[in-house]
């Protein structure tokens, strides 16, 4: 048998078949790359995440990068106490005197002195200006002498009607002539009271020429000077005097909170009230309730009150503005704490407690507050709380008691932020 060949046939190349096409590459290689590419991102972020927090962790020790709530803060303590706490009504006063005289004259006349100084105190009584008033008791001279000629005319009418009585007693004369007489008596009697009241006017009018203080005050600015002429009943004052001791502050009260105070005034009680400057910061004197007023501005809903005020060294000026505070009751024995240390969350209050170095939240319930006091339930007097640093305390932070002295602040100091 013959061998067998690996030869392949010949095959000319007109009669060979065409190579078949390269197969394509399959999708799922393409997926397969952005897969890995992904998976290259996200480790790369996951490990400078962490290379970053590296970075961040505060070293041991150290303080400068904690946030809140880590490591130990430095508090200033305080202590709530038991005390009594004043409940006031806070108002806009504006001091009023009691007495203003604004000083015209009644008649007219050349000034011919001037007996104040601007500024000065003036008694009731004491002379301030002299008018020329030499025509007027001209005039009073002549009113007298009216006066005293019509007195003697009735002196003699008088004394007829002794004469003509004697006559009709002795049947004398007519009872017509006695009559006649009496009735001229009654005419000169009514023509003397006549001149008397012309006397009395004429007087009147000449007094008006030396005008005096009508009360006891402070003379205001000068606006006359002699030679000056000054017409009867004008309307420009020639001065002005304020009353400033007592003096008095006007101030208003809402509605809501009359009754409580119209029930002490109705029992005799007196109310203080305590006037401060436009700041709210120094207190300027101290007075007592006078009265309320007798209706209720519909418009603002406030009823007016008027409070009274010795003012002996003269520190409240008419038409001054003032910070009132009307003291209407006293609670006792109330928790008071320092209105700095009381933290606000939207409309909840609350305060940090300390407890062996621990800051605790506890929520309260304000009260009132005086100043920088304020009322509060829900901790008990001796309780220690956080009075600074609330920027780095939380519920159950550690915190460090510190002795530094509080900064003295005047007026209500603004609750820090922070959550219970």
């Amino acid at each position: 048998m013959p061998a067998e060949s690996n030869e392949q046939p010949y095959i000319p190349a007109d009669h060979q078949l065409p190579a078949p096409p390269a197969p394509p590459a399959p999708k799922r290689r393409v997926w397969v790359r952005v897969l890995v590419w992904l998976a290259l991102i996200l480790l790369f972020a996951l490990i400078f995440l962490l290379v970053m927090r590296h970075r961040t962790k505060p070293a041991a020790g150290g303080a400068s990068r904690r946030g809140p709530g880590q490591g130990t803060a430095a508090v200033n303590p305080v202590t709530a106490e038991r005390g009594d706490i004043g409940v006031y009504l806070n108002a806009i006063g504006t001091v009023t005197p009691v007495y203003t005289a604004s000083i015209t004259s009644e008649v007219s006349g050349i000034v011919t002195a001037v007996h104040f100084r601007e500024g000065q105190m003036v008694h009731k009584g004491e002379p301030l200006i002299d008018l020329d008033s030499r025509q007027y008791r001209a005039t009073l001279l002549q009113a007298q002498g009216l006066l005293e000629r019509d007195e003697g005319l009735l002196a003699q009418a008088t004394m007829d009607l002794g004469r003509y009585r004697d006559a009709w007693n002795r049947n004398a004369i007519p009872k017509q002539t006695l009559d006649d007489q009496e009735k001229i008596v009654e005419q000169d009697k009514g023509t003397v009271k006549n001149d008397e009241g012309t006397v009395q006017f004429d007087q009147v009018q000449v007094g008006f020429a030396h005008i005096v203080a009508p009360i006891t005050g402070r003379v205001g600015l000068r606006l006359v000077d002699p030679g000056n002429v000054v017409p009867a009943n004008g309307t420009t004052p020639l001065l002005v005097i304020t009353q400033i001791q007592p003096i008095t502050v006007v101030f208003t009260i809402a509605e809501d909170s009359i009754n409580q105070v119209s029930a002490p005034l109705r029992a005799g009680k007196k109310l203080v009230v305590d006037a401060f400057d436009r700041t709210d910061l120094h207190k300027i004197a101290t007075g007592t309730l006078l009265t309320l007023d007798n209706q209720i501005d519909t418009t603002t809903g406030t009823v007016k009150a008027r409070a009274q005020f010795a003012n002996a060294n003269a520190s409240l000026f008419p038409n001054q503005f003032v910070n009132t505070r009307l003291l209407v009751n006293t609670l006792h024995n109330a928790t008071l704490i320092p209105t700095s240390a009381v933290q606000h969350n939207g409309q909840t209050a609350f305060v940090y407690v300390i407890t062996n170095n621990v800051a605790h939240t506890r929520t309260i319930q304000q009260g009132v507050t005086d100043g920088l006091t304020t009322e509060v339930e829900g901790i008990h007097p001796g309780d220690v709380l956080a009075n600074s640093s609330f920027e780095r305390l939380q519920d159950n932070a550690k915190v460090a008691i510190s002795n530094r002295p509080q900064p003295k602040t005047s007026g209500s100091v603004t609750s820090g932020s922070g959550a219970p």
